[in-house]
């Protein structure tokens, strides 16, 4: 639709290429045109002095528009409806002067045709109508199989989103030696002649060749190998023994310089979206190792007019430095990305990282000015404003060994968490005092005991006393007392103020909420072994004999269950763990049923009564159905059920 302003908007336009298409926002500006992918992500920009023509084409669910640029690639814009063709005629020739012309779509399904090569596009034609077009930019390499077939292989489409599963990413051509396009001879065959052309618009050569600068033998740890590194005009290159992939500069997103601390290598890693593929691994990052050390000197294979005209204050026509420098620069001025080197953050041994393990892996944890990056394996890349709370752990509940470490946990919005353990004790207070000055929120701060209490055993012995609330459980344990209230309090005071929070009976009951609810069947034990420290002095009571069998007898049948009793009511927060638990368990399938629960409960406690009213109301009717329920069961016992009985002797 048009605006009051007459730029054209329109919400849901796919952007067309080889594999799936993403969905976005398109303006069509007296400029040009400006598509954005929806939730933010990549940008596409046309201007107006940059288009050779325009094409309208009828495809399955609307029409697409075809925007051909001087350069010889396309861009392609599906999802328009077809009363938007003659608004949207009217305007593009109007304010960019060009017409859209009506191009046909050959439907007939047939695998012989007449291919066409103008300007950049490698159009394929059927019947005089166009069956599909490719961009020969997206070549990444050619072979010749036998004397009449061409295999054709394309890069990562950068189009696609990075989960994407299905895309193009090879085809063949079947060129007869009756071509009369492609004419050869009985020494260079049609097919050879159709493979020539192609090689000379997609700038693919042998290993080597027209590359503007080349480091070789260059040690990258993902994917892992060897690998002569080769930065082309339009794309990099890396080549291995066994394997060869062709990054467009368009997918480099950032880079980062990132030194290892007390070690002679320094990490340059390339972030890419989308990412390489290799069977059906991603790698969105690309992590190369460098000598610090090393010097390289490297004089660009460039036009002089390009490097002063195009490239001009971008690129110098010679380098000379340590190698870990001289890559990112060049990687730079040809990509036009950005590079990350690390900030104020300084570990206990004055470097830029901290030694941890992720998963099952060590490795080196980065924080950054706006994100963290634990690196070589696997490089994970955490922003500032994906975070949703920190937190620091103490590394296991018992032992000697147990103070001189701490684990780092990092919660996202999207509920998904990164625990990076193992990190020395010395770098906490460098870790807590970068991670306040971010403004990132530290859960220990929510309660100072518990922040005190980690800092203090971090920073103390191995002593019994370094930790008071251990202290307390040894000395109970040894005692063989079943410990005060406090403790039980203090261990369970998460999990049984989210469950009691609606007020609602459970508190005090041993029936389990909902028999067909696997997870809370698996919780209760653990509730019930903490009960008995509240109760642990009744036995000491001295009773007569008479009041021991009548409360023998009714502890006895207290625990027998009538399958008739009303099912008691729920809190609030069981709702919303009924709710959320489905949705955790898919977004993170591997998380055992205490961290589930510990999750939840986290999740309630940030919640504000707005966001827990509507739980809360369902607690509310659950309870008063529960109080009708329970009238209407006392009053119907009959002298004849066995607890009445029991109840009126």
């Amino acid at each position: 639709m048009a605006d009051s302003s007459g730029v054209h908007q329109y919400g849901n336009i796919l952007l067309g290429g080889r594999g799936g298409t993403n969905p976005g926002q398109l303006k069509i500006h007296p400029g040009g045109f400006l598509w954005k992918k929806s939730g933010g992500g990549k940008v596409v920009e046309v201007a107006k002095g940059d288009i050779s023509s325009l094409n309208w084409t009828r495809v399955p669910k609307g029409y697409q528009l075809a925007i051909r640029l001087k350069a010889g690639s396309n861009v392609k814009f599906n999802g328009f409806r077809e009363q938007d063709i003659s608004n949207l005629n009217n305007f593009l020739s109007s304010n960019l002067g060009l017409t859209p012309e009506d191009r046909p779509l050959a439907i007939s399904g047939r695998n012989w045709g007449d291919a066409e090569l103008e300007g950049n596009i490698l159009s394929f034609m059927v019947g005089g109508k166009q069956a599909f077009e490719i961009s020969v930019a997206d070549v990444s390499q050619t072979q010749l199989q036998g004397k009449n077939e061409v295999v054709v292989e394309f890069h990562v489409d950068d189009t696609t989103s990075a989960n994407e599963k299905d895309t193009l990413m090879e085809i063949s051509f079947h060129i007869p030696s009756t071509n009369a396009t492609f004419v050869g001879d009985d020494e260079r065959p049609s097919a050879q002649i159709f493979r020539e052309k192609i090689l000379s618009m997609a700038d693919v050569g042998p290993s080597g060749a027209e590359a503007i600068a080349l480091f070789e033998e260059v040690h990258i740890l993902t994917p892992r190998g060897r690998y002569n590194v080769e930065l082309h005009l339009s794309f990099l290159r890396l080549q291995g023994q066994a394997n060869d992939f062709k990054i467009q500069y368009n997918s480099v997103v950032r880079l980062f310089v990132l030194p290892k601390s007390n070690q002679p290598h320094t990490f340059v890693v390339i972030t890419l979206d989308p990412p390489i593929r290799k069977g059906q691994t991603f790698y969105p990052h690309i992590v190369l190792q460098f000598p610090t050390e090393e010097i390289a000197e490297c004089a660009l294979s460039i036009n002089p007019e390009l490097l002063n005209t195009k490239y001009k204050d971008r690129l110098l026509p010679i380098y000379k430095g340590l190698s870990h420098d001289v890559f990112p620069q060049i990687l730079r001025g040809l990509s036009e990305a950005k590079v990350t080197r690390p900030g104020k953050f300084r570990s206990s041994q004055d470097g830029y990282a901290v030694r941890a393990s992720l998963k099952a892996e060590e490795g080196t944890l980065y924080p950054l000015e706006k994100s963290f990056f634990f690196l070589p394996k696997p490089p994970t890349l955490i922003l500032h404003d994906e975070i949703d709370y920190i937190e620091f752990e103490r590394h296991g509940a018992a032992g000697s060994m147990s103070s001189h470490y701490f684990d780092l946990v990092i919660h996202l919005k999207t509920v998904q968490e990164h625990q990076f353990r193992n990190i020395q004790r010395n770098e906490y207070h460098n870790l807590f005092n970068f991670i306040s000055s971010k403004n990132l929120k530290i859960i220990n701060l929510a309660e100072t005991q518990a922040a005190t209490g980690v800092a203090a055993a971090l920073e103390g012995s191995d002593d019994e006393g370094v930790d008071p609330h251990l202290n307390r459980i040894r000395s109970a344990r040894e005692s063989g007392a079943a410990g005060d209230g406090e403790d039980s309090d203090e261990e369970d005071e998460d999990f049984v103020a989210e469950k009691d929070d609606a007020g609602s009976p459970t508190d005090d009951s041993e029936e389990e909420p909902d028999a067909s609810d696997s997870g809370e069947d698996e919780e209760r034990p653990a509730k019930k072994e903490k009960r008995p420290k509240e109760t642990a002095p009744k036995p000491m009571v001295k009773k007569s004999k008479k009041d021991d069998g009548e409360d023998g007898d009714k502890k006895k049948k207290r625990k027998k269950k009538d399958p008739n009793a009303p099912k008691r009511a729920l809190s609030g927060f069981m709702y919303f763990s009924q709710a959320e638990r489905e949705n955790l368990k898919k977004s993170n399938p591997g998380m055992s049923f205490p961290d589930m629960a510990k999750t939840l409960g986290e999740r309630w406690k940030r919640m504000s009564g707005e966001e827990k009213e509507p739980y809360e109301a369902k607690a509310r009717v659950d309870k008063e159905r529960y109080k009708e329920q329970m009238a209407g069961y006392k009053s119907g016992i009959h002298p004849g059920d066995p607890e009445d009985d029991s109840d009126e002797d």
